[in-house]
């Protein structure tokens, strides 16, 4: 089995961390990013986490090119293709150790790249909702449970408050 998922308290050095991360992101997309957004758990003041800064790029031109992956690997990151979801390119940043990054690209004006936003966007706004959320997933945490199974335990949580999200969004 991998290592089980760890989830700690909120760490207030999470948005630097991510400022600091956007200007080596950037330089690597160069004009083929759009938007650099930090997304995730450690997004959200307040809310517990797995100590993984994730990071949204919507790149102008997609599939990414050998350019933008090699530049990416020259910032220690690791291009793992689509990983599972189809329409991304994901990279981990491969130290230090454990990983401290991942980043999700897709092609502006996804639907997915929405979808983060708007989950972001609404646990920023609902702080009820994310201490919610944070329960879920120190529970599963509490299993010791591995990258996969954890984000297996949180997607009918993660699917009904995006439904959320999106109705009051339409409103």
């Amino acid at each position: 089995m991998a290592d089980p998922v760890t989830v700690i308290e909120y760490d207030p050095r999470w948005p630097v961390r991510f400022d600091e991360e956007r200007v080596r992101l950037a330089a690597a997309f160069g004009d083929d990013a759009a938007l650099i957004e930090h997304i995730g758990s450690t997004s959200v003041p307040g809310l517990a986490a797995k100590p993984i800064i994730d990071v949204l790029v919507a790149a102008r031109r997609f599939p990414l090119g050998s350019a933008t992956i090699a530049a990416m690997e020259a910032l220690g990151y690791e291009h793992s293709g689509e990983y599972g979801i189809p329409g991304r390119a994901y990279f981990r940043r491969l130290s230090p150790r454990p990983r401290t990054h991942h980043v999700h690209a897709y092609a502006a004006g996804s639907d997915r790249i929405t979808a983060h936003l708007l989950f972001r966007d609404y646990l920023r706004a609902h702080p009820a909702e994310a201490a919610r959320y944070a329960d879920v997933k120190r529970e599963l945490a509490r299993r010791q449970l591995d990258a996969v199974a954890f984000q297996s335990g949180k997607s009918a949580f993660i699917e009904e408050l995006l439904a959320r999200a999106q109705r009051d969004d339409a409103v």
